[in-house]
């Protein structure tokens, strides 16, 4: 456990025919267009915000036709009615001068910046045409679709599939695929934390207090606050969820693996783990304990730098304080190419002790179909799927030529793939690349390759609000209006109970921007797609969801946030009893007062799955959890990590003018002893140099930071630099991460090895 002077770490941390070039105002922007006061609603409005992935409940309204007033929908309890920082800058993103309202195409080289406006019709007809041509030489599979995943995601990828192409792709592979391709391998199903009714929470870099969920972040502060849960984190630098725990262990970047093993070795071995449940719910565990019989703390000790006597004090108290306890399975960063096998350990914690379907420990969302039949009655509506059923795609996707990654095909599929299919035709030659709302040029590794690809593309599309680093490469950019201008579908937000809500439009288009459902729409129409999209509108769509059920839609739309039921956790015999109770036609309770012989998963046992055959047949000899040794860097090289900070957004939000001027460049972090080894001084320039490029940046000389180790935020350094103001300064993470894949689960490995000096 590294000791830290908090005050002195935290006094340092806060650190139309016209051509035009992107520098000054840019064609199609609004500062083209002009400011003019806003119009919408002047009440209280319910939606949802988008300035991050969580997409949390807020209610928001017009102020005096110039202002958007945004604040947390206090329906949605777990959400506390509140906003973060990044909720409360949606004005900023509006009435930004640098959004594009106007359809967009290149006229010179690509990624040289120069634009000329067109209208809708010329933007459709010229994509139409392309998309059509490259289906017709080359087939659909050619054309690759690719959005950042959740709201309206769906929209490119029903156009993709219509137009014949199996390649759509989300940013999972970046970001959250690895927890949850080995939640499918154990559970079949993604699993939930109930983290505000834990007593013992174990974190390995899940930074709740910067990367920020409202829901779990207030969960997290009310377990720690109000009920007096020991959270222990493990993590390379001192963050603030860190910062915030009873315990800080500056792990070894890579080996958090080894001691999610260590725990799980000392929970079996001292006789710790909960048998009735492993006996009734679990297979492979005789495997597995045979596995991790190796992996004792002391040997993690030498590989993690985490004392033995800790990781074995930790296993004791954890256990003790079993069911109602929970090891976080993280979301963002790749720590190691053995990222599925890292989550599938943290998950074997929690089975270990029994948690699941208990408070304080893991859950499975309880959606309405499901919660209805334990009722006995309808409780709560269940959403129809409208729209048409579309022709399976007749090629493989790019990702299928490795059946290792089979569970992330469903799920989003191995983005980076995209980078192989382009410069080497594995296993056959991309195209062209439709996108939204997403920029690879950020969060794919190896930024020179993703350059690489969009050059050789033959078309690229990119649908965005703003001239992205990534739309800077395209041929044709399509204004998407922002989440305060546009009408969505009806969304699940299930967790122990059935719960909907939706977005719903606050302030009139600024523009000729559209939702990017009515693009794709248009487009698809356009292509000579009609057939599959017979709605005309969002609320002919919400229409079909709600099953022609009008008052209930208009239910959901006045309150925004809509929860039907009780809490239900099938093993949590109060809640089981409440649930009871309260439905006269409710399943029976079992002999021990829980739904416990109902919990079934989703795999090919039924059961969880410690060791699995399924992942065993995909990819030989991983089908039991292990350790595997890997080599992150050279040793005369320092490890290089990143991670989110609570007023941005991955690679998303750092050219809003509101959050830019919270936070404009990423510092890197360096330890004190390191910095004086290369005779650096806090605020000094500084260069990193990988195996795949070099950045520049300035230091931030902290305690807070292993000494083999660097770190900085991701989403700066922006080499679009004529548009961007944030996104310009500071260091690139994609420009010094190689493109490396993990196995199983497919994800874009996000650590790797960095020489540091002074520039």
């Amino acid at each position: 456990m590294i000791e830290l002077d908090r005050r002195t770490f935290l006094k340092g941390a806060g650190a139309g025919g016209a051509t035009c070039a992107l520098a000054g105002v840019l064609p199609g922007s609004l500062a083209a267009l002009g400011r003019s006061p806003l119009t919408g609603s002047a009440t209280e409005v319910a939606s949802m915000c988008e300035m991050c992935s969580t997409r949390c409940p807020i209610s928001a309204r017009i102020i005096d036709g110039k202002n958007v007033f945004i604040s947390g929908n206090k329906e949605a309890k777990s959400f506390g009615g509140k906003v973060c920082a990044r909720g409360g800058a949606g004005l900023s993103l509006l009435y930004d001068p640098q959004r594009i309202v106007k359809p967009l195409k290149r006229v010179g080289e690509r990624g040289e910046g120069k634009w000329a406006e067109i209208s809708w019709q010329e933007a459709y007809q010229t994509i139409a045409s392309k998309l059509n041509q490259i289906k017709a030489e080359h087939g659909p599979e050619a054309v690759a679709f690719s959005s950042k995943s959740g709201s309206l995601s769906g929209h490119l990828f029903y156009l993709g599939q219509a137009y014949g192409s199996p390649n759509s792709f989300t940013h999972n592979t970046t970001c959250p695929g690895g927890y949850v391709v080995a939640a499918k391998a154990m559970f079949g199903t993604k699993v939930k934390r109930d983290l505000s009714n834990s007593k013992y929470i174990i974190n390995f870099g899940h930074n709740l207090y910067e990367g920020i969920n409202m829901s779990e972040t207030r969960g997290m502060m009310k377990a720690q606050a109000d009920k007096g849960a020991k959270l222990v984190v493990f993590e390379p630098r001192f963050s603030v969820v860190a910062d915030k725990a009873d315990e800080w262990y500056a792990i070894r970047p890579g080996s958090d693996v080894a001691v999610a093993l260590a725990l799980c070795h000392v929970l079996i071995a001292d006789n710790l783990y909960d048998k009735v449940f492993i006996e009734r719910y679990v297979v492979g565990f005789e495997e597995f304990a045979a596995e991790v019989k190796a992996y004792t703390p002391e040997w993690a000790e030498k590989i993690s730098d985490v004392p033995a006597a800790d990781i074995r004090r930790i296993a004791h108290e954890y256990a003790a304080a079993a069911p109602h306890a929970v090891v976080d399975f993280g979301h963002r960063s790749t720590f190691t190419p053995e990222e599925f096998d890292m989550r599938r350990a943290l998950y074997a914690a929690n089975v270990l002790i029994g948690n699941l379907e208990r408070k304080g420990g893991l859950y499975m969302g309880k959606k309405a179909g499901g919660y209805n039949k334990f009722a006995g009655e309808t409780v709560a509506p269940e959403l129809g799927k409208p729209g048409v059923k579309l022709p399976k795609p007749q090629a493989k996707r790019i990702d299928q030529m490795d059946e290792q990654f089979a569970m992330a095909w469903s799920g989003g599929g191995i983005y980076q793939s995209i980078i192989d299919a382009t410069l080497e035709a594995k296993p056959y030659q991309l195209r062209a690349w439709v996108m939204s709302r997403t920029n690879p040029m950020q969060t794919m590794t190896d930024r020179a390759k993703v350059v690489e690809s969009l050059k050789k593309m033959e078309f690229v599309v990119s649908c965005d609000v703003y001239i992205s680093e990534t739309a800077a490469w395209a041929d044709i950019i399509l204004p998407e209006c922002t989440y305060l201008e546009r009408d969505e579908e009806v969304a699940d937000k299930s967790g122990k109970n059935p719960a909907y809500y939706l977005r719903q439009q606050v302030v009139d288009v600024i523009g000729d921007a559209k939702p990017s459902w009515q693009i794709f729409r248009e487009l698809g129409i356009e292509m000579g797609l009609e057939q599959y999209y017979p709605w005309e509108n969002m609320e002919t769509l919400q229409f079909l969801q709600v099953n022609k059920d009008a008052q209930l839609l208009q239910h959901i739309k006045d309150k925004g946030f809509v929860s039907y039921g009780k809490p239900l956790m099938l093993r949590e015999p109060k809640m089981v009893a409440d649930f009871v109770a309260a439905y006269p036609n409710a399943r029976a309770m079992d002999e021990d007062g829980t739904y416990g012989s109902a919990l079934k998963f989703k795999t090919p046992s039924g059961k969880i799955e410690l060791t699995s055959a399924k992942v065993e047949g995909m990819a030989p000899g991983r089908g039991t959890i292990a350790y595997r040794e890997v080599t992150l860097k050279q040793p005369d090289e320092l490890y290089f990590i990143q991670g989110k900070v609570a007023v941005h957004t991955n690679g998303a939000t750092h050219n809003v003018p509101m959050l830019a001027n919270l936070m404009s460049d990423n510092a890197v972090w360096i330890h004190p002893d390191t910095a004086a080894k290369h005779g650096i001084e806090n605020g000094d320039a500084i260069r990193l140099t990988s195996s795949v490029g070099s950045e520049e940046g300035h230091a931030l000389v902290t305690k807070g930071i292993r000494p083999d180790t660097v770190f900085a935020y991701m989403g700066f350094g922006s080499k679009n630099k004529e548009l961007a103001r944030a996104t310009g300064k500071g260091v690139h993470c994609g420009n010094l991460l190689p493109n490396v894949t993990a196995p199983v689960c497919g994800m874009n490995v996000h650590t790797t090895g960095v020489k540091l000096e002074k520039a």
